[in-house]
């Protein structure tokens, strides 16, 4: 059985106000893409993350549909601009329905 995926992310903890922040995230994932086959011939079942979301307080930031031609352990960087403190939620979902979740807080000066 396959580790259960584990989120890693990159926030600053502190920003000043209107300033642009980069974003880093990467999470642990085979991404099986349903077209290899077992050492028996059988067909491994596809086992991807097919979709990735990042909240600010509640309003998107960023989010998007992902393929199979992705490879394992998928990283997204990414920018946000902030005139507030408060908390990222990223929000990952994978193909069987599991969710995984994170969040990371930063205040703004």
């Amino acid at each position: 059985m396959a580790a259960q995926p584990k989120p890693r992310i990159k926030v600053p903890k502190e920003a000043k106000a209107g300033e642009v922040v980069s974003i880093k995230t990467l999470i642990s994932h085979e991404m099986e893409s349903g077209q290899r086959k077992d050492k028996d011939g059988k067909v491994i079942p596809r086992k991807i993350i097919n979709k990735f979301a990042c909240e600010f307080n509640g309003a998107p930031v960023f989010s998007c549909d992902i393929d199979p031609a992705i490879s394992a352990n998928p990283y997204f960087e990414f920018s946000a601009k902030l005139i507030e403190s408060g908390t990222f939620k990223f929000t990952w979902i994978d193909d069987d329905g599991a969710i995984y979740t994170d969040e990371q807080k930063i205040t703004v000066n």
